[in-house]
């Protein structure tokens, strides 16, 4: 039988976190910045099993040496606890409080016309299929990983209006999302670029830099079925790194809709 999809949060130390990373040479991108979400990857692999806890959102206050991981997972807590006190290295427990994990199951009655409001922490990138040269800048090559928002200038006739970036991200999410929803609000709350760390060729760290874009709004459900895989496999790409998950929250309207 086919556990429930559940909505995990796991409490971690996130100075345990920066230590044990640097005792494994993670993490730390080309410019010699911090990418958590690589660290957590392999954290987070290693403990419960690869993918397991994933599409995943690390939440941390301002300034604060705590944070709260929330992941979706088809596993309750319980089992979660299981395997990691069989698998996890005592390092890992430094980093996080194993006995503080919550979960609760997701629904699993969806109902198309449903209203519900998202938080989505996103990586906007798309895969360049013919080679593009930036006006004054460096040249794409066939495949690379380029800011949806660049695509979309690179795309405009020389004396066409110039896009807003919000209207790029809800463009490049409303065609993640079709067929699972439609998007009735999207704002784009904040954004930064983003310097990740990921293997590259011949094993190697590479540094590779994009968008992180903090999308919120609402959504309308089309079809349950295709919006409970959105919510279990996330959206867009790095999903494995923090990005993607759809997190849910009332309607802007303050009505669950029906």
């Amino acid at each position: 039988m086919t556990t429930a999809l559940h909505l995990i949060r796991l409490p971690l130390d996130l100075r345990a976190l920066g230590r044990w990373a640097a005792e494994r040479n993670l993490g730390l991108t080309g410019g010699g910045d911090f990418d958590d979400g690589r660290a957590l990857h392999h954290l987070l692999s290693e403990m419960f099993g690869k993918g397991r806890l994933q599409p995943f959102r690390l939440m941390v206050e301002p300034r604060g040496s705590l944070g709260s991981l929330y992941a979706y997972c088809r596993a309750d807590a319980a089992g979660l606890r299981e395997e990691a006190a069989a698998v996890a290295p005592p390092e890992h427990l430094a980093v996080v409080d194993l006995a503080a994990l919550a979960a609760k199951p997701m629904p699993d009655d969806w109902r198309a016309g449903r209203r519900l409001g998202f938080d989505l922490r996103a990586r906007p990138v798309r895969r360049l299929l013919t080679p593009r040269a930036e006006p004054g800048g460096r040249p794409f090559a066939k495949g690379d990983e380029v800011d949806a928002y660049l695509v979309e200038a690179l795309r405009r006739p020389a004396d066409g209006d110039e896009p807003s970036r919000e209207a790029v991200y809800a463009a490049w999410l409303a065609q993640r999302l079709a067929g699972a929803a439609t998007l009735t609000a999207v704002r784009l709350d904040s954004f930064r670029r983003h310097a990740a760390s990921r293997k590259g060729r011949q094993g190697r760290a590479a540094t590779l830099e994009g968008p992180d874009a903090l999308l919120r709004g609402d959504l309308e459900i089309v079809d349950p079925d295709a919006f409970r895989l959105a919510l279990e496999k996330g959206v867009g790409r790095h999903r494995a790194y923090g990005f993607g998950m759809l997190l849910l929250r009332p309607a802007s309207s303050g009505r669950a809709g029906c």
